[in-house]
């Protein structure tokens, strides 16, 4: 990965251009850079990342995009349908985790900016609505905790540092990868406002005992939130397909909040989610309030102030035009892809598959270094990623591993690998790759943090200094 793209064919950028360039100019670098790239992913051999991969799907929400990108959806007063789409995505979504058994509360939502902003909302809902009512229970909460399993995601980390919300994490077992309830009710106490499940949890595919975990929140009275970020939008697809999913959503007793991404197998944007709750009285216990400003009477109903239409109108699109029935089908070719290739690691005694998985799966082995499998994956085009505690390879399939022929590339390529990988063991090799997560070299040991932070804001500062000079042509 350059430091410096494209600075070898494009002009760099370091001040504001004195005249602009023209538009055909623009769009032209634009849609060389762009058509290069998709190039990767349309191969299919590119875990997650790209959940739906059809650019005729891509058209359709660009030019539903297009209509309402220049559209600021807090002036709802100019833009009404901003309403009706936020409105009806919330319905939608509501009604896809089964929102009609709720007795027990006034179900609500909000459409938040990706993954990562559902679930920062989540936790800052629990922490103001412990601190509106921490007479309930009995509990006065001063020092509010967060519990999570370990496999959840680390956004749940980040919303927590950024909140000052004491964050536990308990372990999981190592074969099953699940979280034991009776571990998380061990690190629940006067101050918790929330636990966690995972359904699914992004490394392995497998989804935590919601039910149970929902007894230890009514039990202990706490919030549970669940985090369908990742299966959302495809696990109740896929238990009406005959999958074994157990129930995760508003229909198990104890289940406060769920967050499900649209921007995944939802198939529209990125920067897109949606997160659920239980009773409307969380969601608005984090609405922020300014009555007295000079400027007029501010509210916000999430940290976002300023949000464009268009990604509104793309996600309401993206619903309203597969409808049930093209999740459904969409889930069928997604699952038994999936099967597939989890029949083509099973196929080889030196791999193993971490729990039981779903859509989404990760394997190890016990023979070798499965970074050294990645290694040669990688060296065939396949973008994979590690895994780490235990060294683990781990792969999301979407749409474009359904197209014909990537399942069998998949099976051929996989049997090269662990022949590469053997060689490379019994040779003493090691491996060049590691644990990966989102383009950017993660955490093996303590020690590379320093490494982390210079490689990210290199990523954001490198243009601003001088680039090497164009090597011979």
């Amino acid at each position: 990965m350059s430091d410096f793209p494209y600075a070898d064919r494009f002009p760099v950028n370091r001040t504001l251009p004195q005249t602009g360039r023209s538009q055909d100019e623009v769009l032209a670098e634009l849609r060389a850079m762009a058509s290069e790239e998709d190039q990767f992913w349309e191969t299919g051999k590119c875990s997650g990342t790209m959940y739906s991969g059809d650019h005729e799907h891509y058209r359709f929400l660009n030019e539903a995009f297009s209509m309402f990108a220049h559209v600021n959806v807090l002036q709802r007063d100019m833009c009404p349908s901003a309403t009706r789409f936020e409105g009806e995505i919330i319905a939608m979504a509501l009604d896809l985790m089964h929102a009609d058994a709720v007795e027990d509360g006034t179900p609500a939502g909000m459409v938040t900016s990706g993954g990562s902003g559902s679930i920062l909302h989540a936790v800052l809902a629990y922490r103001e609505h412990a601190a509106q009512n921490r007479d309930s229970q009995h509990r006065g909460i001063t020092r509010p905790n967060f519990v999570k399993p370990e496999t959840a995601h680390p956004a749940f980390d980040k919303a927590c540092h950024l909140l000052g919300v004491e964050l536990r994490t308990v372990p999981v077992d190592a074969d099953s990868t699940l979280v034991d309830p009776a571990a998380v009710a061990a690190q629940v106490d006067d101050q918790t406002i929330a636990i966690l499940g995972s359904a699914c949890n992004y490394g392995y595919g497998t989804i935590d005992p919601i039910a149970e975990l929902g007894q230890v929140a009514l039990e202990d009275g706490v919030g549970l939130h669940v985090d369908g970020c990742l299966g959302g939008f495809i696990l109740p697809f896929g238990k009406e397909l005959g999958y074994d999913v157990p129930p995760f959503d508003f229909r198990v007793p104890g289940v406060t909040s769920i967050s499900a991404d649209t921007h995944k197998y939802g198939y529209s944007l990125k920067g897109t989610s949606t997160l659920l709750f239980r009773d409307k009285a969380y969601r608005n216990a984090q609405y922020f309030h300014l009555p007295g400003w000079s400027g007029g009477k501010y509210m916000s109903p999430g940290i976002e102030g300023s949000r464009s239409g268009g990604l509104l109108a793309a996600t309401w699109a993206a619903m309203v035009r597969y409808g049930r029935q093209g999740y459904l089908d969409y889930a069928r070719e997604i699952f038994a892809t999936a099967d597939r290739m989890k029949a083509s690691v099973r196929s080889h005694p030196e791999l193993r598959i971490l729990g039981s998985p779903t859509f989404c799966f990760s394997f190890t082995s016990d023979a070798f270094d499965i970074y050294l499998v990645n290694d040669h994956l990688r060296s065939l085009g396949w973008r994979l990623n590690g895994q780490q505690y235990p060294n683990a390879i781990h792969l999301a399939v979407t749409r474009p591993q359904t197209r014909p022929g990537v399942a069998d590339q998949f099976e051929a390529d996989l049997a090269d690998a662990v022949e590469h990988a053997k060689k490379q063991h019994a040779a003493g090799a090691g491996a060049e790759s590691g644990a990966v997560y989102g383009g950017v070299a993660g955490g093996l040991t303590d020690e590379v943090e320093e490494f982390i932070v210079a490689v990210m804001s290199d990523m954001l500062d490198t243009q601003q200094s001088v680039p090497p000079a164009p090597g011979p042509a």
